[in-house]
């Protein structure tokens, strides 16, 4: 990433779910709520019409809460289901800019994984359905998921202020940690902190502790009052990731291990901690971020240390069990009590199409993006037709119109921007018979 694109871009597009979710601009307000006289009108008035209440984004959160265990099958899915599905990724990835792509689908009529393209250009190697990517931002609805959990064991209350926990925070005492999950504490994201840019793409290799990357964030915060606004930050999920250590007095890799990765059976997802390795087999990861990279030249990005992104988006993993942890997380089952599930799926702000404690919806969708230098990943939950879809994709550049962020020399600029797995999602969930319509990417 050139200096002159670092003061505009958000830097591995750090408010990719905002984008998504919420539109381009990453800070919004959030709705209050409505206020009045507790009186009727005056006499002789005529009364004001009731306000509208938006709709829910999950539009049976009961339904969902109480689903049983997973009917999805390991039996493929209707061949002209996966005829018509793999049309839809064919036509998206050839418009992505990735070298290759796995894309999977798993519903109570079957499951359906492919790959596309190469796992690394070099050697021409395939991409593979087994193969290791890292996930990025996906990584964020596993912490959150810790700390509800550590909740219900009554370890901690998401009312808690940050200040109980972690000092030196600017609005510390007035900051909760349901404000950190839900992206409105109003600290700022450290990533977009041009300082740590420089260290970090001058040196891709740079060892961060989790406190250096919170004093990033911390520098340029407040952005403003606490719950007043919204704001993509990945500041917040490190701050949550050193709660979970200090309430459990062990490493966050431990607690994933024993909280989530072993009751779902996750036996392909790692938590890397500082080692730059993935497990065999993985897809080399391309970027135009970084010192050397150029819209000719993607840099590979594959070994970058991840102790940068912590538990904002630290994570390794596969196809087979994102699908697993996709239904997972919209469910709740296998990792939360349902009244813990029931406030998470009304937690969206705004309601109809937002963010809530870990995650995003929209239109019943239910899930995360993931994105760092070199990858690029979708993990979302159809909460109306209990079917998870998963796109992993081994490059971050995204194609199309794009004012902002970075695209290949030879893009045409002809599509609407949009990152490389987003947009296979995308055509997919159409391909379904339930359209996902993220906002523009810039």
């Amino acid at each position: 990433m050139s200096p002159s694109t670092r003061s505009t871009r958000p830097p591995f597009l750090a408010a990719v779910a905002a984008v998504l979710l919420l539109g381009a601009g990453g800070v919004v307000g959030v709705p209050s709520a409505a206020t009045g006289s507790a009186a009727g009108p005056a006499t002789g008035a005529a009364a004001a019409p009731a306000p509208s209440v938006p709709e829910a984004c999950v539009p049976d959160v009961d339904r969902v809460v109480s689903a049983g265990p997973s009917p999805q099958t390991a039996e493929p899915l209707p061949q002209e289901l996966t005829a018509r599905l793999d049309a839809a990724a064919r036509r998206s990835f050839a418009q992505a800019s990735a070298p290759g792509a796995v894309v999977g689908v798993s519903s109570p009529e079957g499951t359906w994984t492919q790959a596309y393209g190469v796992a690394d250009p070099a050697t021409g190697e395939p991409m593979d359905v087994d193969v290791h990517t890292r996930i990025g931002s996906a990584t964020k609805p596993f912490t959150a998921t810790l700390v509800l959990q550590l909740a219900e064991e009554g370890e901690l209350s998401l009312d808690d202020p940050i200040g109980d926990y972690v000092e030196g925070i600017p609005n510390g005492d007035r900051i909760t940690l349901r404000q950190l999950a839900d992206m409105t504490s109003g600290i700022a994201s450290y990533s977009r902190n041009e300082e740590f840019q420089k260290v970090l793409f001058a040196a891709p290799e740079t060892v961060f502790t989790p406190e250096e990357l919170v004093a990033f964030g911390v520098a340029e915060s407040p952005l403003f009052a606490p719950g007043a606004q919204f704001d993509y930050s990945n500041t917040n999920y490190v701050l949550l990731g050193l709660v979970v250590e200090q309430v459990t007095g062990r490493p966050v890799g431990e607690v994933l291990e024993a909280n989530i990765f072993d009751p779902l059976e996750l036996d392909e997802t790692v938590w890397p901690g500082a080692s730059t390795e993935l497990p065999e087999p993985f897809a080399r990861g391309f970027t135009l971020q970084g010192d050397t990279a150029t819209p000719e030249a993607p840099a590979d990005a594959t070994h970058w240390s991840p102790t940068w992104a912590f538990t904002a988006g630290g994570l390794i993993s596969d196809v087979d069990d994102l699908l697993t942890y996709g239904r997972a997380l919209g469910t709740g089952q296998g990792l939360l009590e349902a009244e813990s599930q029931r406030e998470r799926l009304m937690s969206f702000s705004p309601p109809e199409r937002g963010y809530g404690l870990g995650f995003g919806c929209m239109d019943g969708w239910v899930g995360h993006t993931g994105e760092l230098p070199g990858y690029n990943t979708t993990v979302y939950y159809d909460t109306t037709t209990d079917t998870t879809v998963v796109v992993l994709v081994n490059s971050d550049i995204a194609s199309g119109n794009c004012p902002e962020s970075p695209v290949l020399a030879g893009d045409p600029r002809t599509l609407p921007c949009s990152g490389p797995a987003t947009r296979i999602f995308a055509e997919l969930s159409t391909a379904l018979g339930h359209t996902f319509t993220p906002n523009p990417q810039e």
